[in-house]
């Protein structure tokens, strides 16, 4: 018993009175509950202390592991940096190789002994082109990438008006939908609640597939009329060219696309039929049909009525195929594989005819195995916008005079 417990016991004793029995009961039972007490507190430092000691040594078991363990962490991470290393030099032969040793361009053996495209007697004009501006550029080389951010499904578009504001963002997710997402500038685009920041604009009829576009403060895109493509009726395998005014919310025009029996031009995007691209000289349409169902044809559209004014077959085959986009007249062709591998650019055609498959640079995209559902092309930033799964890429390019050699 402690020295509290005893004078405490002391001053009980000391009282006096008729309670002088309760009080010795009182100081007993205090006396045991003090005991008991005491018992537990001493309980709990046999306790803490053998807690310590487990501690202590544990701690002494755990320190060498974990000094182990740091430099395994360490040899790994070395390890890790000279496969890195490895990796980049390996990708950077592998670039230089391809670049040395492009591949083949697309032209099939028939079309060389007849004397490639436009001898097909199909009733396409299939004439030179000529060119409404000085453009003569066409691609270097795809020079770097940068990835954004991750917005929406594997499936979309996403661009800017080569003609309106420069800092304007397009957002159409979706291969159907009738919403799109417009941001005021590419900083909104990339925060993480990007969405609150963007303005809707719903568009009357639903598009299809990613073959759309932003040009001139106006959105062009394909429509599936009642009886288009599935639709079982002599509209059958048709589509209607929409142009949506974007300020105003309205559709200003609207003309059924002068192809019959369309079918996608692109092997690995099933989803378009249509695909519409902007360049230096205006709008063009990429299409394929029943008619040649191995090769893609480029149309020529007038941005005001959406008349087509030329039409030509071209020598790029469907198969592969995933994404294509026009500069200066020329279509370049994106091909890749399933599943999907490094995309390259193995097919172009030029419509004025100034430059030849041979002289046209085949190049691959930089270091990234993925596929294109969509490629916009900015001719004020020279530039490709460019949807793979969901992550939305920029493309800078390198360009080159056509008539200069590789």
């Amino acid at each position: 018993m402690g020295p509290s417990a005893r004078l405490l016991v002391l001053i009980l004793l000391s009282w006096s009175g008729p309670l002088q029995g309760q009080q010795h009961h009182l100081v007993e039972y205090m006396e045991r509950r003090l005991a008991a007490l005491e018992e537990r507190l001493a309980q709990c430092q046999d306790q803490s202390s053998r807690h310590a000691a487990e501690l202590r040594d544990f701690k002494n078991k755990m320190l060498p592991l974990l000094e182990v363990a740091e430099k395994e962490r360490e040899a790994l991470r070395t390890e890790a940096d000279t496969i890195s290393g490895r990796v980049d030099r390996l990708e950077r032969e592998v670039d230089y190789l391809e670049t040395q040793n492009p591949a083949l361009p697309c032209v099939e053996l028939d079309e060389k002994v007849n004397g490639g495209p436009g001898t097909k007697g199909k009733g396409r004009r299939n004439e030179k082109y000529d060119m409404v501006t000085d453009c003569g550029y066409t691609i270097s080389q795809v020079r770097s990438m940068k990835i954004l951010k991750r917005f929406g499904g594997p499936a979309g578009l996403w661009t800017k008006d080569p003609l309106g504001p420069t800092e304007k963002i397009y957002v159409l997710d979706g291969t159907q939908n009738d919403t799109a997402f417009v941001f005021p500038r590419l900083r909104d685009f990339t925060l993480t609640m990007a969405a609150r920041k963007a303005s809707r604009v719903r568009v009357p009829f639903p598009w299809v597939g990613t073959g759309q576009l932003v040009y001139g403060g106006f959105l062009y895109y394909a429509r599936r009329p009642p009886g288009g493509p599935g639709g079982g009726s002599e509209l059958e395998n048709t589509l209607q060219l929409i142009k949506f005014h974007l300020a105003n919310r309205t559709v200003v025009d609207s003309s059924v696309f002068p192809a019959e029996r369309l079918i996608p031009p692109y092997a690995l995007t099933t989803d378009t039929y249509i695909d519409l691209a902007a360049d230096e000289e205006g709008i063009w349409a990429v299409y394929a049909t029943r008619e040649d169902d191995r090769h893609l044809c480029l149309a020529k559209l007038d941005p005001q009525t959406l008349d087509t004014e030329q039409q030509w077959d071209t020598p790029c085959p469907r198969e592969n195929a995933e994404a294509a986009f026009v500069i200066c007249g020329t279509l370049y062709v994106v091909y890749n594989t399933r599943p999907a591998s490094r995309a390259r650019i193995q097919c172009s055609f030029d419509a004025s005819g100034t430059l030849t498959p041979e002289q046209a640079a085949l190049s691959y995209f930089p270091r990234r195995y993925g596929a294109h559902a969509s490629l916009r092309y900015n001719p004020r930033e020279r530039q490709l916008y460019a949807w793979d799964d969901g992550y939305q890429i920029v493309y800078k390019l390198e360009m080159r005079k056509k008539e200069e050699e590789i």
